[in-house]
């Protein structure tokens, strides 16, 4: 299992935009992955779910799955400033 942890770089956390971009990459990949805070997880395909972590800009975010790839490009998104 691959996991990461990663600061959320988007000036408005992982709200409406954000966690549109992240669930609609997270939805190529066949394996589940996960985004986790404060203990709670959410499926990262998914941006509803992901916007009820109420992840502000600055917060840890860790993402899981089976497939290293994916952890990779969703960390790096979270991590991106994905607000323009």
């Amino acid at each position: 299992m691959a996991n990461k942890t990663v600061k959320v770089g988007s000036g408005v956390g992982l709200h409406a935009r954000p966690a549109a971009l992240i669930a609609a990459a997270a939805a190529n990949f066949n394996e589940d992955i996960t985004i986790s805070m404060d203990g709670t997880s959410v499926d990262a395909a998914s941006s509803l779910l992901i916007m009820t972590l109420g992840a502000e800009k600055g917060a840890e975010v860790s993402i899981e799955s089976e497939n290293a790839e994916a952890v990779e490009l969703i960390s790096s998104m979270v991590a991106e400033n994905l607000d323009s």
